[in-house]
């Protein structure tokens, strides 16, 4: 059964723990997944074959979702479609978030 809840520190933990990856898997139903994300250095994504949705957890970042580039912080909300080009260009040493893929 997929868990009611998972926070910040539990995201953390087990990325620390759990993953030799930058992401860890914190909730799976169905075709939906919430991973949790904090890139170091570079972030090598390529595109996905779901649909995502990334809510920023801590730090900033200069996101580009194939060429248009935006600024996103603590809160921000970004939408990227399935087989879209997109990386976080830069980032800052506390940068972390949140993705559903669906």
């Amino acid at each position: 059964m997929i868990p009611l809840k998972v926070s910040l520190a539990d995201a953390k933990k087990q990325l620390k723990e759990q993953s030799e990856f930058p992401f860890t898997t914190m909730m799976k139903h169905g075709n939906m997944t919430v991973e949790y994300y904090a890139p170091k250095d570079v972030d090598l994504q390529t595109p996905h074959i779901q649909d995502e949705i990334y809510v920023i957890a801590s730090g900033t970042s200069v996101f580009n979702r194939n060429g248009e580039f935006t600024d996103c912080k603590k809160g921000d909300v970004l939408f990227v479609p399935a087989g879209v080009e997109h990386r976080f260009e830069t980032f800052s040493e506390d940068f972390a978030t949140w993705v559903i893929f669906y």
